[in-house]
């Protein structure tokens, strides 16, 4: 059964943006970094609430609504199921003593002056070679927080440094989804993308290297490192410390770019971790089971501790103990709740058509390449801070811009470029979207402590709009098929 309903006016589409850009102003206002804590939650459904009653008044059905919902939080449940494993893996990780021999070692060869250079560095490696953000952050992220801690240097820096890096990767894997998703909804293929994607990509890189250059000299040199002797004795007095330990996030990396599914790859490094943890921390095991005395009873309580609920382990340095922490997947459950919470926002505004009227507003008043290209890189921003998942900030304004782009004799990957410089960079950066709110649950450091650091994922946009004015490697179509990638070209490369 269908029902009729009024398309929404422009006014009518604004009323939840407006409310909700108001709502959380005045709540971040007030709560500051513990406005994540629930308070933003609520202002995204209370702001749902609003958008529901406008669709109600445009004449859509209760059931829509409710179909609208659903389906925008069954496209995140992948995110929050990966979310809750990468809690376990944390606390199996920490307890196993595989962050705590990252923390090591790195100690051991790192200085503050380079740190963050070399961090940006390692995490754009690392997410090239497993093509994913979230599993770089979640791995050699959450170790490199602890080391660039343990040397003094502001944690915000330290985070901008690892998600900067680990978003140059993912942008620039072929095994990276949105890498994928980009090309596939602007409709050329993923080499075109990824090789026109690097004319924008590398220099916003080689800016944002050059800057954690600067920061580390600006501030390296006065950064008041914790005695690096105690932390290295304090670690080693805990953990039973050894190269052994690196197998399981080896085995992880290899896990998925033998592009085995996240899902799996996650929980295989959690369980591997717990069994390391039994192998070479048993100790350490029984000491976060509250048993008097050691058992099997007391290692299953450990290792479900572990990755469920909050541990620490306790050296006598206060310092170190601070590091040496995880929350499980318990953790994790705030940030499952604004997750859902934004998904509830977006469902309604997508569902009723208020976001696409907005969109259609924006493309109405085109008229070259350059406003083009910004105009696609404001909706991608808009639907990120909106719908609040990067998925939706690249499928709708692909949909959206296809046929413009085609119309005014641009090649698809001006599109599909624009969309990742846009789309998928900047999701790190919004509190409450599913990359906002995932990094900053992980890393331990709030969207809004890391916001002026994260330099690649400010710059890339800006970068992509540069290049659309200056007119800079703007493909017509023409151009694209006599450069056309043909499929024996991938075959003799």
């Amino acid at each position: 059964m269908t029902y009729k309903y009024t398309k929404p006016s422009l006014v009518q589409a604004f009323i939840p943006i407006i409310f909700l850009i108001i709502a959380l102003f005045i709540n971040v206002r007030i709560f500051g970094d513990d406005s994540l804590s629930g308070s933003n939650q609520i202002i995204l459904m209370l702001s749902a609430g609003v958008a529901s009653l406008v669709a109600l008044r445009l004449g859509f059905k209760w059931k829509e609504i409710r179909n609208g919902i659903v389906k925008s939080i069954s496209s995140a449940m992948s995110s929050i199921i990966i979310l809750l494993l990468i809690g376990s893996l944390a606390g199996t990780w920490l307890l196993s003593g595989i962050v705590p021999a990252m923390i090591y070692y790195g100690l051991m060869i790192l200085n503050p002056t380079i740190f963050l250079f070399a961090a940006c560095v390692v995490c754009a490696i690392v997410s090239i070679a497993t093509g994913s953000s979230w599993t770089t952050a979640a791995t050699v992220g959450i170790a490199l927080v602890g080391i660039g801690t343990a040397l003094g240097l502001n944690p915000g820096m330290v985070a901008g440094a690892i998600i900067s890096g680990a978003y140059f990767g993912d942008k620039m894997s072929p095994l990276s989804d949105t890498t994928n998703l980009a090309p596939a909804m602007a409709g050329t293929d993923l080499f075109t993308h990824i090789r026109y994607m690097a004319y924008t990509t590398v220099p916003s890189i080689t800016i944002s290297l050059i800057l954690f250059l600067i920061l580390g000299f600006m501030y390296g040199g006065d950064a008041q490192p914790m005695s690096n002797e105690q932390i290295l004795s304090a670690i080693d007095g805990a953990f039973n410390i050894n190269g052994w330990l690196f197998i399981v996030p080896v085995l992880v990396v290899i896990l998925i770019v033998k592009k085995i599914p996240a899902i799996p790859s996650i929980l295989a490094g959690a369980l591997l971790g717990a069994i390391f943890a039994l192998i070479f921390q048993p100790e350490a095991v029984h000491a976060v089971s509250g048993y008097e005395e050691a058992s099997w009873e007391s290692s299953y309580v450990g290792l479900m501790m572990a990755m469920y609920g909050d541990i620490s382990i306790v050296t006598g340095n206060e310092i170190v103990d601070d590091l040496l922490t995880s929350g499980g997947m318990y953790g994790m459950l705030g940030t499952v709740w604004l997750i859902m919470s934004a998904m509830i926002f977006g469902g309604v505004m997508e569902a009723s058509g208020m976001l696409k009227r907005i969109a259609e507003a924006v493309i109405s008043v085109v008229n070259s390449t350059g406003s083009l290209i910004a105009s696609t890189v404001g909706t991608c921003v808009f639907f990120n801070v909106t719908a609040s998942d990067q998925y939706l900030a690249i499928v709708v304004p692909g949909r959206m811009y296809t046929d413009t782009f085609e119309s005014k004799d641009l090649a698809p990957e001006n599109l599909s470029r624009t969309l990742e410089d846009s789309g998928t960079v900047t999701s790190v950066l919004i509190p409450w979207n599913t990359c906002g709110a995932y990094h900053s649950n992980v890393l331990g450091v709030s969207t809004f402590a890391y916001f002026p650091f994260a330099f690649f994922n400010l710059i890339s946009p800006f970068m992509t709009i540069f290049f659309a004015y200056a007119g800079i490697k703007i493909r017509s179509l023409a151009e694209a098929e006599g450069n056309a990638i043909t499929e024996d070209d991938l075959d003799n490369p």
